[in-house]
């Protein structure tokens, strides 16, 4: 970004002398820039962190409790008697679609936790030099326009997640932690997610729509029976839901998955799954 590359063109002892000459006349009694409480610098006022490619600081350990957590994800879906009456291309459509954020849900429920690591991306220099002495063209820097950012899960090179999806990610996660979520709130959240009726190409539309009316009233009936005292509860748990559109599944897949599976074509792995007995 414009800030880090600033940063780095002056860097000299003089020009960071008077940067902090001009910050301290600016700021009221010479005392410096005030945060409000809570409030961390990031190192570059213009958001350019959230671009950054990231990876996991131990993806061994990482993607290996996200592969757990998917076969008790889809074991639990198994489990489900009214997804178990679905047809097959039924079931495999709603997992299809709502894989990711089921996962996501288990890492939270199973409180796992994971660090990333910025990773370093090549100059465009260095990207000409090294496509020349291999006799290639140089490779376009960053997606062709009208393309999505992340390609199919599976399909082309590995495209490393942002920080700021990471940080999407992250936030749900401690969402759930701060509300202390239990087992049977989980489990109705989960069936909220699963039977989806919006999707196109579902035939069983109603019947599926009656199911997540079913497991929103049973999450609803949970709440004011165990959480009497917080009426706002219920609201709570359904922004945790709305924070769930905004986790990718390409993303998720890059993340846990492209590390130790390589290019894995996601589809195919799920339905795999979803026919064996796990």
């Amino acid at each position: 970004c414009r800030c880090c590359a600033d940063g780095r063109r002056h860097s000299s002892i003089l020009y960071n002398i008077l940067r902090s000459q001009e910050r301290a006349a600016a700021s009221p009694a010479g005392q410096g820039p005030r945060r409000g409480p809570g409030q961390t610098s990031r190192g570059c006022p213009c958001g350019g962190w959230r671009r950054r490619r990231v990876a996991l600081r131990s993806p061994q350990v990482a993607c290996k409790a996200a592969s757990a957590v998917l076969v008790k994800t889809l074991r639990f879906v198994q489990n489900v008697p009214c997804f178990q009456e679905l047809p097959l291309d039924e079931q495999l459509l709603l997992v299809r679609s709502c894989w990711a954020p089921l996962l996501v849900l288990g890492l939270a429920q199973d409180r796992v936790h994971f660090e990333t690591v910025e990773s370093a991306e090549p100059s465009m220099l260095q990207r000409i030099l090294t496509t020349r002495r291999q006799g290639e063209q140089p490779p376009p820097r960053g997606p062709a326009p009208g393309r999505p950012h992340h390609g199919p899960a599976g399909g082309g090179g590995p495209q490393l997640p942002s920080a700021g999806e990471i940080q999407a990610i992250k936030g749900f996660l401690a969402k759930c932690w701060s509300l202390d979520i239990s087992t049977k709130e989980y489990a109705y959240l989960k069936g909220t997610v699963l039977f989806n009726p919006d999707l196109p190409g579902l035939q069983c539309t109603q019947y599926i729509e009656g199911l997540q009316r079913e497991a929103q009233q049973a999450l609803n009936e949970h709440v004011r029976l165990i959480h009497r005292g917080d009426e706002a509860r219920f609201a709570k748990l359904n922004v945790v839901l709305s924070l769930l559109r905004s986790i990718n599944a390409n993303v998720i897949a890059e993340l846990f998955f492209r590390p130790i599976i390589g290019a894995v074509n996601m589809d195919d792995m799920l339905l795999e799954m979803l026919c064996a007995k796990l």
